[in-house]
């Protein structure tokens, strides 16, 4: 597994790559052909696609797994665990990947989401195919290295930012499919559809909070785990 584990892991950032590209050209047609001002606002449209919080985190699972396996063919070819950066930079990158997939299939399966037009098979990728593959990261991955738990702290702290970037952007966006006043990349953020206003909206954002905070805490109990049963079979 040690030997072709790099390979599996740049496969997948290559494939996760294709699948955000083709879902960006799918957007900046949809954004060609509008008829409106603010729907062919190419800056807004460009702004809104990186906005969505599973772009940005098959983004990151991209370079992240793409940056493990170059490290395992070159200075990593002799180590035993992967360095402390990486290590953490994989529990982020697994963490975001798995909620998204938790969040999509349970709360968005089916539902139309603004950036327009779905390519479908990019669509099952970045929402079910990658998420699934960090998960077996964190399972089956060789030489994983235990982290400690502030890693969990830390696999919160860009959520946060996040929302509170996506909130306060939000109103000052016309959006481009439908000429609201608002944008908000996910219906569960957006105070004008939630029953309750901000109030529901709260209720939705701590509850995805404390996902994060109970899947990175996960991720990082499997990652001491493994390496304690590695330790014990060696002593």
């Amino acid at each position: 597994m040690t030997k072709w584990w790099p390979f599996a892991r740049l496969a997948a950032a290559v494939l996760g790559t294709a699948a955000i590209i083709a879902q960006l050209s799918q957007t900046l047609r949809n954004a060609g052909e509008s008829q409106t001002e603010w729907g062919g606002h190419i800056p807004t449209v460009l702004t809104n696609f990186f906005s969505f919080f599973t772009i940005e985190s098959n983004v990151l699972a991209a370079v992240a797994l793409a940056i493990a396996a170059i490290w395992a063919w070159t200075a990593g070819r002799d180590a035993d665990r992967e360095p402390t950066w990486l290590a953490t930079l994989l529990v982020c990158a697994s963490t975001y990947m798995i909620v998204t997939g938790i969040v999509y299939n349970l709360l968005l399966r089916g539902y139309a989401l603004p950036q327009g037009q779905t390519v479908w098979w990019s669509n099952e990728v970045l929402h079910v195919v990658i998420p699934a593959f960090l998960l077996a990261d964190v399972l089956f991955a060789p030489r994983h290295r235990a982290m400690p738990w502030n890693r969990v702290l830390i696999a919160a702290a860009f959520p946060i930012v996040w929302v509170v970037y996506t909130l306060i952007r939000a109103d000052f966006i016309i959006a481009p499919n439908t000429g609201d006043h608002w944008w908000y990349p996910y219906p569960f953020l957006n105070p004008h559809f939630i029953p309750g206003g901000y109030v529901g909206v709260a209720g939705y954002v701590v509850g995805i909070a404390i996902a994060i905070l109970a899947v990175a805490a996960g991720v990082v109990w499997i990652g001491r785990r493994r390496e304690a049963r590695v330790t014990a079979s060696v002593a």
